[in-house]
């Protein structure tokens, strides 16, 4: 039976996509893969998963999907982006160098990300994280080629952040990788991946909310 008669969706374009509806399906709500903009009209969330952030936001657009979601995210449709899914959900994107990326976005958040910000594959890496709010903290979070939340508007309610050493081993400064702003979330991180659901439980009840 579905916890309050929830349906949330995961966009199924490219990305984490089976690991998200595993992680769902265990919080006790209804699970569908989204792939048509005539199946946003039914859903009470939405989780943009992680992948290839140039990738999906093409995709969306290629089939239709970028703005009618964008409509439904302006109209109030909680959203959970993580990883690539954070850097879609801000109003602009950086490219690892700082310099600015035209990729399309679906701009529900005031926020900056810079992608690739940890550095390449070989730089992921897992580290516990203080949530004020999730029980039984620390939070343990998997980075993987991860973005990192550059600026971060005054509406925005930063919940966790790192403090990474640049190329050159030098302290570069906390980064934000765990934000909210009303009733969307966003994570530079994997939480699919560690098979840990307080972060997807904190989603499901954004959505009771809304």
């Amino acid at each position: 039976m579905r916890e309050g008669g929830l349906l949330i969706g995961v966009l199924g374009l490219q990305g984490d996509v089976p690991e998200h509806v595993r992680m769902l399906a265990a919080c006790g709500v209804g699970v569908r893969v989204v792939r048509r903009p005539d199946e946003l009209p039914e859903l009470d969330g939405l989780v943009i998963p992680g992948g290839e952030s140039t990738t999906i936001g093409r995709l969306m657009d290629r089939y239709g999907l970028l703005e009618p979601l964008r409509a439904r995210l302006r109209a109030g449709l909680p959203a959970f982006g993580t990883c690539a899914g954070a850097i879609l959900m801000g109003r602009r994107a950086l490219f690892a160098d700082g310099q600015p990326s035209d990729q399309p976005l679906l701009c529900a958040m005031d926020l900056v990300t810079r992608r690739n910000a940890f550095g390449r594959q070989v730089d992921s890496f897992e580290e516990d994280l203080d949530v004020p709010g999730l029980p039984e903290a620390p939070l343990h979070a998997v980075f993987i080629r991860a973005p990192w939340v550059e600026e971060a508007g005054p509406d925005v309610e930063v919940l966790a952040s790192v403090n990474p050493r640049g190329r050159d081993g030098r302290p570069v400064g906390a980064k934000i990788v765990l934000a909210r702003q009303g009733r969307h979330l966003v994570s530079a991180f994997h939480p699919e991946l560690t098979g840990d659901c307080r972060l997807h439980r904190l989603f499901v009840e954004i959505v009771k909310q809304a």
